[in-house]
């Protein structure tokens, strides 16, 4: 009985962990890397065709972006989730094949000029829909048996509309360890959503651990601060910009700001415009504003039950085109915007970021967590001077974090989290925080009486003998040898894809069997042709 590390081990995305269990193999999360970490993407460090099935704790990109990779180097099991996280994996992975193919794209037009070769996209829209296929919805509280020896149940992690944490019982040899997996822990007192269902049994506890040194700014509403903000950037004739995933914190941004113009706390500019510049966040906001029995807090049900909307209000505006986006940075009016993607990574936030920044009446409010690498933590972080579209800008905009509005339990929120399981687990595995969150909040943990494990990449661990089986490698360290390990574990990583295509390349070439001699003679030709062109 194994538990892997493949993903978020001292560092914040792309989320992986792998279990091996009475010859069956199954990952909890398959997500992409962002900031310094996405070049990585493209190699999977398994055999995609050994996995069995796929646990997806929620919808974000980084817990859940690489899963048509998966599908496209040979995955072909179920993918588990609840409801709403499969309704919103629909839009999060089109949307994220959307910007595969077009990155793609445009570095094949800068690659022919500078007689680079073509290179493919991540993963295409196509390899989305064959995954999609995949998913298998099943709701808060029930437990479903994927495989035999092992049970699943999914409890409300508060972090996102369908978020869960994932109880896994696992039976081997006549013994049976249960095995918690955090995905990430929400925030209490959140809009629209409900505040995290704690579980109280485990064995082994996987925890993220995103803020674990850092408070968030407790405040009872945080509507006159926002507004405040708003207020005092309209007056001044700027606009606020506010970096946002499509997908959660955009709906809770929209919900707050409907009660700042109900209690009409902007007098500068009290019907001021709001801009939801994504055509995604709209899509998500129509499942928001559906049907969320057993999945909103009560608040929220009782207004949809009225027929009220909690995240509709006068002068909101959705840009859906392109040319919707860009008119937005030559209109005068002071206005809000909410655009994606949350860390500034990609997609139109760029382009407002740019005609934006500059300007001193302007604000850029973040309310997300910023991984490092990402222009988001850049900013946070204070440069004054940034690189977009080939063009230098300096920063002279207002940059504020309201770590507050973080989807995302802080220090305290991770420690009743923690609290919650009677008696202490057996072991307590910290992922998903960088570095030195991990190291410095495992030191405290300790402090506490729990047993802790801080894996690195590729670190494996028998659940039965409570042994550490393989030390893997620290990639956030990546000096000496360490990084000659990691070179060489990504080139190993590297010939596993392709071995993955080749058992990949023989079952296509079975279901051909039947096919008609010409189609078959072509086929087997551009298999031979490939072949040599690849000889040794």
């Amino acid at each position: 009985m194994y538990l892997t590390f493949f993903g978020a081990d001292k560092e914040v995305t792309g989320s992986c962990h792998c279990v091996d269990t009475n010859g069956v193999r199954f990952l909890v999360d398959c997500g992409l890397q962002q900031g310094q970490d996405e070049k990585d993407n493209r190699v999977l460090p398994f055999l995609p065709i050994s996995v069995d099935f796929v646990i997806c704790t929620h919808a974000h990109i980084d817990h859940s972006g690489r899963l048509p990779l998966l599908v496209k180097q040979g995955f072909h099991g179920k993918i588990y989730a609840t409801g709403k996280t499969c309704e919103l994996l629909s839009i999060m992975l089109r949307d994220s094949a959307h910007i595969q193919e077009m990155d793609a794209t445009n570095e094949n037009r800068k690659g022919r000029r500078a007689g680079h070769e073509m290179v493919e996209p991540l993963y295409t829209l196509e390899d989305v829909e064959k995954t999609l296929s995949f998913l298998e919805p099943y709701e808060y509280g029930k437990i479903f048996k994927p495989a035999p020896g092992i049970r699943i149940r999914f409890s409300d992690a508060g972090h996102l509309l369908g978020s869960a944490f994932t109880e896994a019982w696992l039976t081997e040899e006549n013994v049976t360890k249960k095995v918690v997996f955090s995905g990430d822990i929400g925030n209490k007192n959140q809009p629209l959503i409900r505040n995290p269902q704690y579980v109280s049994e485990a064995d082994f506890a996987v925890m993220e651990s995103t803020y674990g040194l850092k408070q968030h700014e407790h405040v009872d509403d945080y509507t006159p601060q926002l507004a405040e903000l708003i207020d005092k950037t309209l007056a001044n004739g700027g606009n606020v910009i506010i970096p946002a995933f499509a997908v959660g914190r955009t709906q809770e941004v929209l919900y707050f700001i409907r009660e700042i113009k109900e209690r009409h706390l902007v007098k500068s500019f009290p019907d001021f415009p709001v801009y939801v510049d994504s055509p995604l966040a709209a899509e998500a906001t129509r499942i928001f504003s559906g049907d969320l029995t057993g999945y909103a807090d009560e608040e929220t049900l009782e207004i949809l039950r009225s027929g009220f909307k909690p995240i509709s209000f006068s002068n909101l505006n959705i840009s859906q085109s392109a040319d919707d986006s860009r008119a937005l940075n030559f209109d005068t009016t002071p206005k809000v915007i909410i655009s994606s993607s949350g860390m500034c990574e990609a997609g139109r936030i760029r382009h407002h970021l740019k005609h934006n920044l500059w300007r001193p009446e302007c604000a850029i409010l973040f309310v997300g967590y910023q991984a490092n690498g990402t222009l988001g933590r850049l900013l946070v972080d204070g440069i004054k001077e940034v690189k977009l579209f080939g063009e230098e800008i300096t920063v002279q905009a207002q940059i504020h974090n309201f770590r507050a509005l973080s989807g995302h339990a802080d220090h305290e929120g991770l420690l009743e989290w923690l609290r919650a399981f009677q008696p202490k687990p057996q072991r307590v595995f910290i992922v998903h925080g960088e570095r030195e969150t991990c190291l410095a909040f495992s030191e405290e943990l300790s402090d506490l009486g729990y047993d802790i494990y801080v894996p690195n990449f590729e670190a494996r661990y028998d659940l039965l003998a409570d042994k550490e089986l393989d030390f893997g490698i620290d990639v956030s360290l990546q000096r000496g040898e360490q990084s000659q390990k990691a070179k060489a574990r990504k080139l190993a990583s590297a010939f596993q894809r392709l071995l993955a295509a080749e058992k990949q390349l023989h079952q296509t070439v079975l279901r051909n069997e039947g096919g008609a001699n010409k189609d078959l003679a072509r086929f087997a030709d551009q298999i031979l042709s490939l072949a040599k062109k690849w000889e040794r």
